[in-house]
């Protein structure tokens, strides 16, 4: 009597998608509570993980692969992909999205996948303060007291990120009559020291004698330690002070990279200061605008 072969079927995707999907996540989770990176990029990567994993949820019908195999992941990826652009996303934002997404995969079901990235349109000249407008800003600090005056003194006369700026305690100053340096807590735990110019030192031993010297955060206000929006407003209200609406700390950090490049520093050197990671993008910041195009016109042709 012959014997009827049986074969055991395996079906090729999971009972229950959205299972993987929520392991991924917490994976991922798991895995960004241990990394080094900022705490903004931190909140940013888990934000995108989550729309992702609800975007596909959504469309689960047409995508039941999507935590499967390379294939099924890149064909769901891609599809997102589409979607952000769609809905008029920045480039930048779609790259971000798609970084997040990389490392759930990777982390969370081991796939490496390579979807294309958004193209990023070459940055034009950064928006740096003309020395009027810089004289006005620095004006209406002033006129708003010792410690608005010295933050704005460090986001002008030393890069300073926002972050950078809030994180500040008295130890990281070191300043007398004729040196400074302040140590900058950057982008994923990155220390660097940079120098104070006299016009900071100015400001921030002024405030240093209102606050006293006492440790601790660098930033004091009515309900404790300012936060980076807390700077953000300053510089603002500041902005607002001098006519310049709108105007936010990294426009400061642009004016700081300008100058320094006016002055004949070297792109190592403004990497160095602003703490860059990649030289590309210090580059930027030498490609001299229109009106400053002009302006070497009229000096050597007078």
């Amino acid at each position: 009597m012959a014997r009827t072969a049986t074969a055991k079927i395996v079906p090729l995707r999971p009972a229950h998608p959205e299972a993987a999907v929520n392991r991924a996540l917490v994976a991922l989770h798991r895995h960004l509570d241990r990394c080094a990176l900022a705490a903004n990029t931190t909140k940013a990567y888990r934000a995108r993980a989550r729309a992702y994993a609800a975007w596909l949820a959504a469309h689960a019908d047409e995508h039941p692969d999507a935590f499967v195999d390379q294939v099924g992941a890149e064909a769901a990826v891609t599809a997102w992909r589409r979607h952000l652009i769609a809905t008029k996303a920045s480039p930048s934002t779609v790259n971000q999205a798609l970084a997040a997404v990389d490392l759930l995969y990777e982390i969370g079901a081991g796939l490496r996948l390579k979807v294309k990235r958004a193209r990023v349109p070459r940055p034009g000249e950064p928006d740096a303060l003309t020395p009027k407008e810089q004289g006005a800003v620095e004006r209406a600090a002033g006129r708003r007291g010792a410690r608005d005056a010295a933050i704005v003194a460090v986001l002008l006369y030393t890069g300073a990120r926002a972050q950078e700026c809030a994180r500040l305690d008295v130890d990281d100053l070191a300043l007398t009559a004729r040196t400074g340096t302040i140590r900058l807590h950057g982008k994923g735990d990155e220390v660097r020291h940079v120098p104070v110019p006299a016009a900071a030192r100015e400001r921030l031993t002024a405030w240093i004698r209102h606050r006293g010297t006492e440790p601790g955060p660098l930033w004091t206000g009515q309900r404790g330690p300012l936060s980076d929006s807390g700077v953000a407003q300053v510089v603002l209200t500041v902005g607002s002070a001098a006519g310049l609406p709108g105007l936010r700390p990294h426009r400061l950090r642009h004016t700081y990279a300008t100058r320094l490049r006016q002055g004949g520093a070297d792109p190592a050197q403004v990497q160095a200061l602003l703490g860059h990671a990649s030289l590309d993008t210090t580059a930027r910041y030498f490609r001299a605008g229109t009106a400053e195009q002009a302006a070497v016109v009229e000096r050597i042709f007078d």
